[in-house]
């Protein structure tokens, strides 16, 4: 079973997010979390003393929570999933972390509002926090994705990490939940001059897919002036639906998600995000 988390602030944004994990887990056994986290001043407790605050014109997050799980049921009726409402108060990524701890949470999801949510101040959103800040796979799901399994997965890579089991376990649960094909991607600025550690971190992973994923795999190396630009051109070209990495590879990451502005990545915004931790 797969314990699934989704924060939501009841924005359109989370609710994509949420259909979207719906539809890529639809045969899958899943215990759905939908998390609220308010902020302090809203718990309707004044400072110590435990005194309950009545506010009869406010709607709270706890009867959002329950018009939200309505609206779920009512939608999906899928005997394999389960969904579980909580409510907390504080710091996000705080509530976060102990929520992936104590409910076990083998995959985050999270919306977001797709170029606006990766430019300048990518790290500054709660999503670049919690892929930073949280030792638990994300998927982020940009406004305007396609609630279905993607067709075709995006893994860039350089080569300079070792694929341990960790890694390797989610890339093949992605591929074998959406039967999805895998592009591995290799931008370099000149042809390929490779390290020793590279080749044999190339090899190892061609030797796992070509014994998982024999006919579902393909290696690219691709000549490009700038990474970020020759990636998002090949999810573009290629019709690539959703784009994993490696949380680990910050170099990499670096070079495709920092410091973008809107345009660079307009035609990027419907593509999930994966972002795999060890």
């Amino acid at each position: 079973m797969k314990h699934i988390l989704i924060p939501t602030n009841f924005s359109s944004n989370s609710w994509n997010a949420l259909e979207y994990a719906v539809n890529l887990f639809t045969n899958e056994q899943c215990i759905f979390y939908i998390l609220h986290v308010d902020e302090l001043s809203n718990s309707d407790i004044q400072g110590n003393s435990l005194l309950v605050m009545t506010r009869p014109n406010r709607i709270t997050a706890k009867e959002k929570l329950q018009v939200l799980l309505k609206k779920i049921s009512s939608l999906y009726a899928n005997q394999l999933h389960q969904f579980i409402a909580l409510e907390e108060y504080g710091n996000l990524i705080d509530h976060i972390k102990k929520t992936v701890e104590s409910k076990k949470i083998d995959i985050i999801v999270m919306g977001t509002k797709g170029a606006t949510g990766l430019k300048t101040s990518f790290l500054g959103t709660n999503t670049g926090n919690v892929i930073t800040k949280v030792v638990c796979n994300v998927l982020v799901i940009p406004e305007n994705a396609i609630a279905k399994a993607p067709n075709k997965v995006a893994f860039p890579t350089d080569f300079n990490l070792f694929y341990t089991y960790p890694i390797l376990n989610s890339i093949t649960e992605i591929l074998e939940i959406s039967n999805a094909k895998l592009d591995v991607i290799h931008v370099t600025q000149t042809k390929p001059n490779f390290s020793n550690s590279q080749l044999i971190n190339q090899a190892y992973l061609n030797d796992y897919l070509k014994e998982l994923f024999i006919d579902n795999h393909s290696f690219n190396h691709i000549l490009g002036k700038n990474v970020r630009d020759s990636i998002l051109d090949y999810i573009t070209e290629n019709k690539i639906e959703m784009l994993t990495m490696v949380a680990k590879n910050l170099n990499l990451f670096q070079q495709i998600f920092f410091n973008n502005s809107v345009e660079e990545l307009s035609h990027q915004t419907s593509v999930p995000l994966f972002v795999m931790h060890e």
